[in-house]
């Protein structure tokens, strides 16, 4: 589906607030991100979502957590000229690296002309778009993000649905159940020896393929596949860049950087045994839930 002539989409607004009051801290570093989790938009790990999404020629796409905009790149080069692509993420510093990385990618492609992209800072579980966009997308996608839903994972699903067209198709790979196994379970523990509640802080949902249908049915949508698949994750940074990047302004977001560091590296040394191999190279097991479905008619 394309926009009708003359007319371009547009975000309601360069920013929605998490809670609908105010804006959280921005605790992503898109710096970070890119030297600790490249692997995330790697091809090697997203091909598989990105084929089951299959874009097309000329389609409207919502890219639902865009992160630093390399898959969003990619999405704009696939639907082309004619297409169009809404990145949506809840951090204003990744979602402004994504512009630059898009404007970067499109000056590089001038034999093969991008789709026009346009970004938005929000909370997926809460989207709020315009009028003129509500039921115009032809496809959601969504890759490592769904799993930081965990306040309202409903309302991230019902998000996708009322962006989307009848018959419109979501295709989204996330954390699922058994995922960062060990790592999550250290980092509970480090944090009750300091009488801390972790569960107060964690960030994550890593639903099952059972709990996730449920949820997926109850927001309108028809599950054509689901799995969860295991996959060996490299951690170019080890495993205390990981942490750094992904659990210390969560988890440890109320600590100061001292007790935070201590906990990373109690952490860190509690699963050498597990996640680092003989001549040192980091790795966690990844379980991702994988799935494709479309809404209701």
């Amino acid at each position: 589906m394309t926009a009708p002539t003359g007319t371009t989409f547009q975000p309601t607004a360069a920013s929605q607030p998490a809670d609908g009051a105010t804006q959280p801290k921005d605790g992503w570093s898109a710096a970070l991100y890119g030297k600790a989790a490249s692997f995330v938009y790697s091809s090697a790990f997203t091909s598989p979502v990105m084929n089951l999404l299959a874009p097309q020629a000329g389609e409207r796409i919502l890219d639902l957590g865009c992160g630093t905009g390399e898959l969003t790149a990619t999405l704009a080069r696939a639907v082309g000229p004619e297409g169009y692509i809404l990145g949506v993420d809840a951090s204003a510093n990744m979602v402004d690296k994504a512009r630059d990385v898009v404007a970067a990618s499109r000056a590089e492609a001038t034999d093969a002309p991008m789709a026009l992209a346009d970004f938005l800072v929000a909370d997926a579980q809460m989207l709020q778009l315009s009028t003129e966009q509500l039921g115009t997308f032809d496809a959601v996608f969504s890759n490592a993000t769904l799993h930081w839903c965990s306040r309202d994972p409903l309302g991230a699903l019902q998000s996708a649905a009322r962006a989307l067209r009848p018959g419109g198709r979501f295709a989204v790979e996330m954390g699922g159940m058994g995922n960062c196994i060990g790592v999550r379970a250290a980092i509970h523990a480090a944090l009750r020896r300091r009488g801390r509640d972790p569960a107060a802080v964690d960030p994550w949902f890593f639903p099952s393929v059972e709990e996730y249908s449920t949820l997926l049915a109850r927001a309108g949508f028809t599950i054509r596949e689901i799995i969860l698949v295991p996959r060996v994750t490299p951690l170019p940074e080890g495993l205390a860049g990981w942490l750094q990047m992904f659990a210390k302004h969560s988890f440890m977001g109320d600590l100061d950087d001292a007790e935070a560091e201590e906990i990373i590296a109690e952490v860190t040394e509690a699963m050498a045994m597990d996640c680092r191999d003989r001549e040192g190279r980091w790795s966690m097991m990844y379980v991702r839930l994988r799935f494709l479905a479309a809404k209701e008619e």
